[in-house]
């Protein structure tokens, strides 16, 4: 119940990451960056849309749903094992999304988005909290 707890914590920190760029992006403002100035040259690239949506659009929806899933997990909502699975799935492929968004980061924008970079560490720590 605690790791439910903890990645419930988790999915509610990554979700005010996405509002806040949601938020920014709308009003047309550039964030507050903290490592180099480079989080609008990131989020303004063509790598800043996946299929068409906003990855933070996408982001959002991640952190939206690894809320309730979590919820119910804490909570006990049944049944428990699926509740789980799609869990463990979502974040897998969240983990996944991120290292391959990370890597354009590095390799093929070479800028670095603060906010991009917590929301991957955030993942990643969901990731880990599963897996043990």
């Amino acid at each position: 119940m605690t790791a439910y707890a903890l990645l419930f914590t988790l999915a509610a920190v990554g979700l005010s990451e996405t509002v806040y760029l949601i938020r920014k992006r709308m009003a047309a403002e550039k964030p507050v960056c903290l490592i180099g100035e480079s989080c609008s040259l990131v989020l303004e690239s063509k790598y800043s849309k996946l299929f068409g949506v906003h990855n933070d659009i996408l982001g959002l929806l991640f952190y939206i749903t690894a809320l309730f899933i979590s919820g119910f997990l804490v909570i006990g909502v049944e049944p428990l094992m699926f509740w789980n699975f799609i869990f463990k799935l979502s974040v897998a492929v969240g983990s996944l999304l991120s290292l391959f968004l990370t890597y354009l980061q590095w390799r093929v924008i070479k800028a670095w988005c603060f906010w991009c970079l917590m929301s991957a560490v955030t993942i990643w720590l969901m990731g880990v909290i599963l897996i043990l």
